[in-house]
């Protein structure tokens, strides 16, 4: 089990670490609304990703592939309205505004933008997906073990991520205001990528 809860550890902080459409939406959704709303966004995978490796183990192995196309297209378009509302509050930037939006409005996006980025469904089917299975078969105790190490260390990491950002954004409403800016261009440009990539491949297939 310790050697797997160490593999799951090493890859739940290369998840958290790696640049992608959720990071860049808890990055935003702290510089708009501080780090204290924006730290119950970081349990978003916990909740979006068991359907996730669900739909992998179960589905994805045998779908056509024109539909992982259509989820990719889908998860790009929903990821620029993301970046749309980001442009409108850096356009619309005040410092002292209220916040509108419940937590749980934030962390319900967020697990919208797991579930539909196909970042994750490729995560779990080519890289942690095959050794859980690995694990799993030896002894469920291993497979939980890396599930553990995993989302403990990939919380803990994105934690870290919004602390960091928040410091960040105490420079000064410039600064906090550039940083909004620029997660929003990071935004768009993911979604502009993702539904890029799908409309070739699908033109390809």
């Amino acid at each position: 089990m310790t050697l797997y809860m160490m593999w799951g550890i090493t890859y739940g902080f290369a998840a958290a670490m790696q640049p992608g459409p959720f990071q860049t939406y808890l990055l935003s959704q702290t510089l708009r609304n501080g780090w204290r709303r924006a730290l119950p966004v970081v349990l978003a995978p916990l909740l979006s990703d068991g359907p996730i490796i669900a739909l992998v183990m179960l589905v994805l192995s045998v779908v056509p592939a024109w539909w992982i196309r259509l989820l990719q297209l889908g998860g790009g378009a929903f990821v620029l309205w993301l970046a749309i509302g980001v442009y409108r509050s850096w356009r619309d930037f005040d410092a002292q505004a209220p916040i509108e939006q419940p937590a749980q409005q934030h962390i319900f996006r967020a697990v919208l933008v797991n579930l539909l980025n196909p970042g994750p469904y490729i995560y779990w089917s080519l890289v942690t997906g095959p050794i859980l299975l690995t694990a799993w078969r030896q002894a469920p105790i291993n497979g939980l073990g890396l599930l553990l190490g995993f989302y403990l260390t990939m919380v803990a990491s994105l934690v870290g991520l919004v602390l960091l950002c928040a410091s960040a954004g105490r420079l000064g409403t410039r600064i906090n205001r550039g940083l909004l800016g620029l997660s929003g261009f990071a935004l768009a440009g993911f979604g502009l990528y993702q539904i890029g990539s799908g409309v070739v491949d699908w033109w390809a297939g």
